[in-house]
């Protein structure tokens, strides 16, 4: 019914990316050219987020502008003054009478046990990550030096951006987790489309959508095979701190007409694919969030009506793909992930 495209192949928004590989961490920019109506469903006990209320029904119903999502927990929620910073010098922003606002919601993920703790996503990579989204939507002019700094060379999933420094299964502490990232999925119907995004930083483990094999997660302590996070979990019916860096962040985005209140279902309906794929999931030691947000046009013009149940069914699907292919997409050596870890 539906087929697999290249998120290249969507104009509705562009991605930016800025990555810090030493560092292990980085931002996501999810720029919307025309605007975006926007939910939200928050799932987890500890999420660090920014402007969510813009996704509730009962708030003004003005289009967002940007999604940002990065790694740094709550002190990367910095990066959103590079971005409202970069979209306000091109002219981008709710028009308040004086000035321009950008209206820029984020989440971010917490990474700091991986790579170094002290260096997080801040203004200026946020302004480099929202540059380069800009780039792709031809807002802003290339040449030669700007495109050399540009993420074109870069991977379209993985290591990349807010997935930098993802990682997965650490119940028992990070020598025992895996490495994830961000991952991407896009389908088309007609003239429908809808794209998951995803940036996996699961306390649990992670496993196929489709067969139920596991497909990262929690390591026994010599590294050698996978075990149970969530039998793991069991051994802990004393109250315990298992607070070691958590949170699955993600957006659908689709150019199907939806208002606010219908966004939020659908964001909900794409929690379904945090269940399958991830175990346990939703505890208070994540701050797993989803938006769903519709490009379509406020005017009516070219408008692509489909049934709330089809899109949130199907979001549960793409995101299903995108969670699958930010773990494939993001594997490393052993050696090479110990040396990243505390």
């Amino acid at each position: 019914m539906f087929t697999e495209i290249s998120v290249n192949d969507i104009n509705d928004f562009r991605l930016g990316h800025a990555s810090n590989k030493e560092a292990g961490t980085g931002v996501t920019v999810i720029y919307f050219p025309d605007g975006a109506t926007a939910g939200c469903d928050i799932s987890g006990g500890g999420p660090a987020s920014r402007e969510t209320p813009l996704t509730m029904p009962m708030t003004a119903d003005n289009p967002i502008n940007a999604i940002v999502l990065s790694g740094g927990s709550a002190y990367g929620l910095a990066a959103s003054d590079g971005v409202m910073t970069c979209l306000e010098e091109h002219g981008i922003g709710y028009n308040t009478g004086v000035s321009l606002v950008p209206l820029v919601c984020q989440s971010c993920i917490f990474d700091l046990g991986y790579g170094s703790s002290k260096v997080r996503p801040d203004s200026t990579m946020g302004y480099e990550a929202c540059i380069k989204a800009l780039m792709k939507a031809g807002v802003v002019n290339t040449d030669a030096s700007t495109a050399a700094n540009s993420d074109s060379n870069d991977p379209v999933q993985g290591c990349i951006g807010a997935g930098t420094g993802a990682t997965v299964g650490k119940i028992m502490g990070m020598k025992q987790a895996e490495k994830s990232g961000l991952g991407i999925y896009s389908v088309k119907t007609g003239t429908f489309t809808m794209t998951a995004i995803v940036v996996v930083n699961a306390l649990g483990d992670i496993s196929d959508y489709e067969t139920g094999k596991k497909l990262a997660g929690l390591k026994n302590a010599d590294r050698t095979e996978y075990v149970s996070c969530e039998e793991a979990l069991y051994q802990f019916m004393a109250p315990r701190d298992m607070f070691t860096g958590n949170t699955t962040i993600g957006a659908v985005i689709t150019n199907a007409a939806f208002n606010k209140a219908e966004l939020n279902k659908i964001a909900s309906m794409a929690r379904n694919a945090y269940a399958r794929c991830i175990n346990p999931v939703g505890t208070m030691a994540d701050g797993d969030t989803i938006y769903a947000a519709s490009t379509a046009k406020r005017d009516g013009s070219e408008a692509v009506h489909v049934d709330i149940n089809f899109a949130g069914t199907l979001a549960a699907r793409v995101m299903s793909a995108a969670i699958k292919n930010a773990v494939m997409n993001s594997k490393i050596s052993d050696e090479e992930f110990l040396s990243m870890v505390k």
